[in-house]
């Protein structure tokens, strides 16, 4: 409904502005400026044609359509459009020079663009015959019982834990938990674990047990 209604809109518009008297802007080099909008198209359905580039050529300046194709940027007359999207063959137009108005609007449609890639064959090896030989020598357990406990080896484990920084998850529960303490303890002080008999208890505990010792 919105997509009919913007075609609509813009043949208005453009009809509008060809009866309109001349009122044109110039820039500082005197040349006409112009609004030039309009929507992107698919060439078989009419669909609008979403976040398509529309750029002056040779000048890099232009803009996007949004999510339903349409676009609007200043231009200038005899500017040449260069059109063009993921999939879509691309397109130039030229904007007339013998505008009455200061605006112009433009239905552009687009048309598929098919590639043909030719056929690869990838092999891990120079020859099939190397890699029969390194396949027959490949040295691997007989049960999926020994592959899974070396996968799974604790001290392996331990060392990618360590290393292994925190996922989106975890950094977002972290970051709730300090704003939800900042939150809890807002227009008083925080409280010091210095005079906590738990803490003390934990960390005597702890000091016996050896787990501050430096281990090999």
């Amino acid at each position: 409904m919105y997509f009919i209604f913007t075609l609509i809109t813009l043949v208005t518009s453009s009809i509008f502005a060809q009866q309109r008297k001349p009122n044109k802007d110039l820039d500082k080099k005197g040349y006409n400026l112009i609004q030039f909008s309009g929507v992107v198209v698919e060439g078989n359905n009419l669909q609008p044609v979403p976040y398509a580039s529309i750029l002056i050529k040779d000048k890099n300046r232009g803009t996007i359509s949004d999510y339903f194709g349409y676009f609007s940027f200043v231009a200038q007359e005899s500017d040449t459009i260069e059109f063009s999207a993921i999939g879509f063959s691309s397109a130039l137009y030229i904007i007339p020079d013998t505008l009455s108005s200061n605006t112009y609007s433009l239905i552009q449609v687009l048309r598929k663009d098919t590639i043909y890639l030719n056929v690869m064959e990838v092999f891990p090896w120079p020859s099939k015959e190397q890699f029969k030989q390194a396949f027959l020598n490949l040295n691997l357990p007989d049960d999926d019982l020994s592959r899974a406990t070396k996968n799974m080896d604790r001290a392996d484990l331990k060392v990618q834990m360590v290393g292994m920084a925190m996922d989106a998850s975890a950094n977002q529960q972290y970051a709730s938990q300090r704003y939800q303490s900042k939150l809890y303890y807002a227009g008083q002080m925080p409280p010091n674990n210095l005079l906590n008999p738990i803490a003390w208890a934990k960390f005597i505990k702890a000091w016996k047990n050896g787990d501050f010792k430096k281990k090999d």
